[in-house]
């Protein structure tokens, strides 16, 4: 009978991982207002040559940051969490490649996943202890992750300096993937 009701139980787990990663919200009425608003012919969307959908959220710092204030440099925009173990892998190569790119009109935007999180202040405690000094918006709300599909984290988008997605990398990256993916858009 248990065997049964953890089969059961691991066949509800992956049909719900795979509901959650296929199911796209309809968001046409959203896309088509910034459409409008970008006066562009490129699509708003999450597929390669688009336009990212636009969010301004504030940082760990207190500072305000859009997403659309970055266009004219490349920008690694990563989903994250304190808990995630392959976050915490990354995010020392991700800091290393920081430091080596921030003055290349390269920059890194990591989302903290703040609802979903342990609080500020482990937050807080995770940016000290990795010594992280490239900006972590604070994705309070819950709004900005699910928008850009960050089901499984690390989630990244590869975004060229014209401002439209080239790629989407779902796990962590180490420095030479991110300088390949960097050395590989305009």
């Amino acid at each position: 009978m248990k065997k049964k009701m953890l089969t059961f139980a691991i066949l509800a787990l992956t049909l719900g991982i795979i509901i959650v990663n296929v199911w796209k919200p309809d968001n046409k009425a959203e896309s088509t207002i910034q459409q409008e608003e970008t006066n562009s012919t490129e699509q708003i969307g999450l597929e390669p040559g688009n336009i990212p959908p636009d969010f301004e959220l504030t940082t760990l710092t207190g500072e305000q940051v859009q997403l659309s204030d970055y266009k004219g440099k490349k920008v690694i925009l990563n989903f994250w969490a304190t808990w995630c173990p392959p976050c915490k892998a990354e995010m020392p190569h991700m800091q290393s490649f920081y430091e080596k790119n921030k003055d290349n009109d390269i920059a890194i935007l990591a989302v903290n996943l703040t609802n979903t999180d342990k609080g500020k202040a482990s937050i807080r405690e995770f940016v000290n202890e990795y010594e992280l000094t490239f900006p972590i918006p604070l994705d309070k709300q819950g709004t900005v992750g699910p928008e850009y599909q960050a089901y499984t984290i690390p989630t990244s988008y590869i975004i060229d300096s014209n401002g439209l997605i080239q790629e989407k990398v779902v796990g962590p990256m180490d420095e030479a993937i991110m300088e390949d993916l960097m050395n590989s858009i305009d």
